[in-house]
């Protein structure tokens, strides 16, 4: 019992802090919520400095139920270090959205849906995932509709429940096949089963239990959400969903695959390969079209995960290690786009959306206009800025499981992909200035805008050894 809470102290850290602000929030009411939103902040660094003990590596932790090992101990830091972004991000932006204002119980939600989130990257069961999966996401619909004056935000809400509902029906409709015919919802006997004779049973299980993880992970065909849901949902609130849920959704996908159906890697790569091949190219085409930068974001985060999906089809250990670098490396280039996105203000206070409305900005704002250059650039690949190597790595994996044409049809999706990226730094430095920003008022964003454009320059390169050895022991793990 005592081995297992020490491997669970991060959820019950992230639980009881939930718990305990809600209290504090719904007795202090209005003028609770910066310190509550401190409090959630030092919850999420409590979370992650429990990962130093056995939650970091300590193996399985209630018969078996829920594993404690380096792979999703790095799953969990970023999805702390993301949601630790949205909280400090949220004061700032409803202060300077009119008719609406921040209430403490937006930090608490988040602490739920980190919780949520890593449950589910430790599950070692089924219903493990599951409840963690179902956590995360109720706390996400009533985030996406926080702004209950705001017609999108409340539209977004609305779609996101009712596609997420039925995206939970198919992922427990798969579950069920899966115990039905292994008679196990534990991972291990779940690949004893897939080990054995085949059955239709357990493929049909299979195909339902990907197409599940697909939606939440918003990957082609089940992207439908992505750019409705990232327009109307409050910005902060966007940046957490387009970082923190991408990786708990990729992570576990990853771990279902190889822990769960690791003996039938022969049936579910196809899959993969398709879903991967999808997103990428209806990501990149996609996004040609949009006129705003959250909607061209939410394009990129599909784009961004069908090349994650190129690691994972490898089934490789390599294949791992580099979904793991492309996931952190594409966490900080997401943040680092979205708050600069929240620095588009006009000369009244208000959040402006367009990307016509960059126009001219490396004149206007120069600083502001080379940090999204470097966003921009980075979620491209274009050398020698850090988002290059996570794509390398990624490509690498596949040739060397034999998926060169994967591959190649990778590359070729990044190219086309680029054209977008560009489109946004060739309206910011070669079109005629239009509005004129606001400058950072916030030295708190202003300073992460200015660590995520570090972190993605060149010098990023250094942390390539540190991130290849982390990496690598966290596919170990999984393996």
């Amino acid at each position: 019992m005592n081995a297992s809470l020490l491997m669970t102290l991060p959820e019950l850290v992230l639980a009881a802090g939930a718990i305990l602000l809600m209290l504090v929030s719904a007795w202090g009411g209005q003028t609770s919520t910066r310190g509550v939103s401190i409090a959630a902040v030092a919850v999420l660094v409590g979370a992650g400095v429990a990962l130093a003990g056995p939650a970091g590596a300590g193996g399985e932790a209630w018969d078996g139920l829920y594993r404690a090992d380096s792979f999703a101990a790095f799953a969990k830091i970023l999805i702390f270090a993301a949601s630790a972004v949205a909280i400090i991000l949220a004061p700032g932006f409803f202060e300077r959205t009119a008719g609406d204002n921040l209430r403490p119980e937006y930090p608490v939600l988040i602490l739920l849906s980190a919780a949520g989130m890593s449950m589910m990257v430790s599950a070692n069961d089924l219903l493990v995932l599951y409840v963690g999966l179902e956590l995360q996401s109720l706390a996400a619909y009533v985030l996406a509709s926080f702004m209950r004056r705001d017609t999108r935000s409340a539209e977004a809400g609305l779609k996101y429940f009712v596609l997420g509902a039925l995206a939970s029906g198919i992922l427990l409709y798969g579950i069920s096949l899966v115990y039905g015919f292994s008679g196990s919802t534990l991972f291990p006997q779940i690949a004893d089963a897939y080990a054995g004779p085949r059955s239709l049973g357990l493929t049909f299980g299979l195909v339902f239990v990907f197409a599940g993880l697909a939606f939440k992970m918003g990957a082609v065909p089940f992207h439908m959400w992505t750019p409705d849901v990232y327009e109307g949902a409050p910005t902060p609130v966007t940046a957490l969903f387009a970082s923190a849920q991408k990786v708990a959704a990729i992570v576990i996908a990853v771990r279902v695959a190889v822990a769960a159906m690791g003996p039938v890697t022969e049936e579910w790569y196809p899959i993969v390969i398709f879903a991967s091949l999808a997103s990428i190219f209806l990501g990149a085409v996609g996004a040609i079209g949009q006129t705003n930068i959250k909607r061209l974001l939410a394009y990129s985060s599909i784009n961004n995960v069908g090349f994650a999906l190129v690691g994972l089809a490898a089934g490789t250990q390599q294949g791992v290690a580099s979904v793991l670098v492309y996931l952190a490396v594409y966490v900080v280039m997401t943040l680092g786009s979205f708050l600069v996105v929240l620095q588009m203000r006009d000369a009244d206070g208000q959040q402006v959306e367009s990307i016509a409305s960059l126009s001219g900005m490396s004149r206007t704002r120069p600083g502001l206009a080379f940090a999204l250059m470097m966003f921009m650039f980075s979620l491209a690949g274009i050398p020698p800025l850090f988002g290059f190597y996570p794509k390398l790595a990624i490509f690498n994996a596949a040739v060397d499981a034999g998926l060169f044409p994967l591959a190649v049809a990778a590359v070729v999706g990044s190219v086309v992909g680029a054209y977008y990226y560009l489109r946004v730094v060739k309206t910011m430095f070669f079109d005629e200035p239009g509005e004129v920003f606001r400058p950072v008022e916030n030295p708190v964003e202003g300073g992460l805008i200015a660590v995520a454009a570090v972190l993605v320059s060149p010098l990023g390169y250094l942390a390539i050894p540190l991130l290849t050895v982390w990496t690598t022991t966290a596919a170990k793990a999984l393996f």
